[in-house]
């Protein structure tokens, strides 16, 4: 059984998802985080930022996610792993060649691979491509250019749809935390279990 914790606004809220064991996919992906768990490089999330992910999109059945960043593919797991369970799909973008490479051999020994589709990509000129309707959205790469993610995607992401992103109290992500956190179609809390993340529900149009 996996146990995750989440802080929003300041309270904590224990979800727990009975993933260990229900399937032969679980069993992988779960010996495979564990096995990795403490040699994560190279720009990718800690642990409990990726327990984090799993949680939102499961509890909010979310089937149609953006990743921005993929870095080697930590995060893309479990976000995929998750959307195995909601039968959904991600697509990560990551525009370092040997990053994405490596990504996907490790996509491949998670056994996740299926469930992602990952491009090569400048996101600067990807991501305002992205056809929507959208329901989830990870936001970990360049942290000045997040406001501008946020809106090339604003419109395509669905009522009830979670914006997401990570390290917000690195310099360069405040103008974007700033604007979402007063937008009144957005309820925006913020994670520190991990490496700093926003969460941000779009409540109307």
């Amino acid at each position: 059984m996996l146990a995750i914790v989440f802080s929003s606004g300041g309270m904590q809220e224990a979800f727990t998802q009975e993933v260990k064991g229900d399937t032969e996919l679980d069993k992988k992906v779960q010996a495979f985080l564990e096995n990795r768990k403490n040699s994560w490089q190279d720009l990718n999330v800690p642990y409990p930022d990726g327990k984090l992910l799993f949680d939102i999109i499961v509890k909010n059945k979310y089937k149609n996610a953006v990743e921005i960043g993929t870095s080697t593919g930590h995060s893309s797991i479990w976000i995929a792993w998750a959307l195995s369970k909601t039968g959904g799909r991600l697509t990560t973008i990551e525009i370092d060649e040997g990053r994405h490479r490596e990504a996907l051999a490790n996509f491949e020994k998670a056994g996740v691979s299926k469930y992602i589709d990952a491009r090569l990509a400048d996101a600067h000129e990807l991501v305002p491509k992205i056809k929507g309707p959208v329901d989830f959205v990870f936001s970990d790469a360049d942290k000045d250019w997040y406001l501008n993610y946020f809106k090339a995607l604003d419109s395509k992401l669905v009522v009830g749809g979670c914006f997401t992103s990570h390290n917000i109290n690195m310099q360069g992500a405040k103008e974007f935390f700033d604007h979402i956190s007063k937008l009144a179609n957005y309820k925006t809390t913020t994670d520190f279990n991990g490496a700093g993340m926003s969460i941000s529900y779009k409540t109307g149009m």
